[in-house]
């Protein structure tokens, strides 16, 4: 048996976006969508996306999860990383301090950096503790919805 392996990764690809966009994020595809959004007023909270274990076992699961609560950021996006090269760049060039993380959470205030949940806060943990550490955020920097 062969498997066409371009084939199966968009497979993946194509769920992991279809994941995240039903649970209310828009996809920014392109460093200029990147800069509409992250610079308008208010706060925002950008997932990182990748296609790796931890991004669906953990961190989309913990992205549609996280946003039933109290206070909540005013604007949900996501970049994909290794699939929307130029959009994750641009994404990435507003983390300051921060290292490229994949999967990862970036919370910002009118486009400057709160605070970020890291890959290796993700890695190795479940689903709930993410959950927990994003609500936190939004507890701590946005506004009660």
């Amino acid at each position: 048996m062969s498997i066409d392996f371009n084939m199966f990764m968009n497979d993946i690809v194509v769920q992991a976006r279809k994941e995240i966009v039903e649970a209310g994020y828009t996809e920014l595809k392109s460093a200029e969508e990147v800069d509409d959004v992250l610079t308008k007023k208010g706060t925002t909270l950008v997932m990182v996306n990748s296609v790796c274990g931890c991004a669906g076992g953990i961190a989309r699961p913990a992205a549609a999860s996280a946003i039933h609560f109290d206070k909540r950021p005013d604007q949900l996006v996501t970049v994909f990383a290794g699939q929307d090269k130029e959009a994750t760049e641009k994404a990435r060039s507003y983390f300051e301090g921060y290292p490229p993380s994949s999967p990862s959470f970036a919370l910002l205030k009118d486009g400057k950096i709160l605070t970020m949940v890291e890959r290796h806060e993700i890695e190795g943990h479940d689903p709930m503790s993410v959950v927990s550490k994003l609500q936190q955020a939004f507890d701590e920097y946005c506004e009660e919805v």
